[in-house]
């Protein structure tokens, strides 16, 4: 049974039942009428001043439209809730709803609407019929600066760049316009991709193996070609002086089951022109990282010198 006339209908309906008091009583309710439906039950008061026309649990959109009308018309969804609306896998899982306004605004957080008021907006927020939603760029950069651990910002900042979300220089303005408040952590992760490391996984690989006092420097997601010159599949790590070649084994950061099939093909490929490759899971380079270290830095031991028909490039060269 519709509990509001047919002059709510319209607005009703496009945002999913979830109303303000102020469009409540611009229609003829009261506020009395509000008080007794949420005692019976029949509605709920989701966030101050904002009602949801049913009872029972918000789904995730209803849960983005109730804060974004709390917060106001100007307001822009962003950090891991814009993150989730583009589709990210990686992102942690948040019920809050972090939501930018002016900085005038005198909006505060309430129940699942976390406010942040900015200097700035983003000028590059896409609307939706309810709210509008901050650029990847902005939204990786803004819940980045709300984490506390390295490895999942890793993670949505590898997955942005991956899955084509936003590329290097948008996440770069991004950061520059945060300054120093709280970017320690992505801007090392972004340091990171920049420099050719592709996944979490690889991170960690990475920093597992920069303190070894034997292995040079480990080109990351190199370009190899053959002696002719032809190109060749690119592995995860590579020590040419060795001929060694490193793979984060995990079909969980291929985006793909072809994806997949092809990694298998290209260690096959690497392996024909006499290069060993060394795998690992991330749960290994997170469990014993010490332990990778020595299988890596004796494998360099003993191929070193190797001679294989492979010519590496760092990854940034063209």
């Amino acid at each position: 049974m519709v509990d509001y006339p047919a002059a709510l209908d319209e607005v009703a309906q496009r945002q999913q039942k979830i109303l303000t008091r102020a469009q409540l009583l611009a229609t003829g309710f009261d506020d009395m009428y509000l008080y007794r439906q949420t005692r019976r039950g029949v509605w709920q008061r989701v966030l101050p001043a904002t009602y949801a026309l049913f009872s029972g649990t918000l789904t995730g959109e209803q849960r983005r439209i109730s804060a974004a009308i709390y917060a106001g018309p100007d307001a822009q969804l962003t950090g891991l809730a814009a993150l989730r609306w583009y589709g990210f896998r990686y992102s942690p899982h948040t019920e809050d709803v972090h939501l930018l306004v002016p900085h005038h605004t005198r909006r505060r957080s309430a129940g699942h609407a976390v406010i942040s008021r900015a200097l700035t907006l983003d000028s590059r927020a896409r609307l939706t019929a309810n709210y509008a939603v901050c650029s990847p760029a902005r939204a990786v950069v803004d819940a980045a600066r709300d984490l506390r651990k390295l490895r999942p910002v890793r993670a949505i900042v590898a997955e942005a760049v991956q899955r084509g979300f936003t590329d290097l220089a948008a996440l770069d303005a991004e950061i520059r316009r945060a300054r120093r408040s709280r970017t320690a952590l992505v801007r090392k992760a972004f340091s990171e991709v920049v420099s050719g490391t592709r996944s979490t996984p690889e991170a960690e690989l990475r920093e597992c193996l920069a303190g070894s006092p034997v292995l040079p420097a480990v080109l990351w997601n190199p370009r190899l070609v053959d002696a002719e010159g032809r190109r060749l599949p690119t592995p995860d790590g590579y020590l040419p002086e060795a001929g060694v070649a490193l793979e984060v084994d995990s079909q969980e950061y291929h985006f793909s089951p072809e994806d997949w099939a092809r990694t298998l093909d290209r260690h096959n490929e690497l392996s024909r022109l006499g290069v060993l490759i060394l795998h690992f899971t991330p749960a290994q380079i997170r469990r014993d990282p010490a332990a990778v270290r020595r299988i890596v830095e004796e494998a360099y031991a003993t191929r070193g010198g190797a001679s294989t028909p492979v010519v590496a490039r760092p990854a940034r060269e063209v």
